[in-house]
């Protein structure tokens, strides 16, 4: 089982900052791709940023040249770095992870639980 837990969210003031963290655990043989997403009130989940299998870079053109996602391959870990937020920001976060599980060597899709992050003066 392998578990993808998302952390770094909050309240902040319209162009403020926030860095997201996510960490994967458990079985991994490997992570192929991770990314995050977002899903606002009465909306539909959306991509945010996330890097491809072949390491490239995608982003959301609601958030290029604000956000920057990074990661840690040694850590299982992904980053988000939120910068110049907006209120259309507001939504709850999410890390997803493409993962070959470790006995099985099979690929599976999980998804973390969710952080909030609200931008409001």
């Amino acid at each position: 089982q392998v578990q993808l837990v998302e952390s770094g969210g909050g309240l902040v003031q319209p162009g403020g900052s926030l860095r997201l963290s996510c960490v994967a655990s458990g079985s991994i043989f490997s992570i192929n791709a991770m990314g995050w997403y977002r899903q606002a009130p009465g909306k539909e989940r959306e991509l945010v940023a996330r890097f491809t299998r072949g390491g490239s870079t995608i982003y959301a053109d609601s958030v290029k040249g604000r956000f920057t996602i990074s990661r840690d391959n040694a850590e299982n870990t992904v980053y988000l770095e939120m910068n110049s937020l907006k209120p259309e920001d507001t939504a709850v976060y999410y890390c997803k992870a493409n993962v070959v599980v470790g006995v099985s060597r099979y690929e599976y899709q999980y998804w973390g639980q969710g952080t909030q992050v609200t931008v409001s003066s």
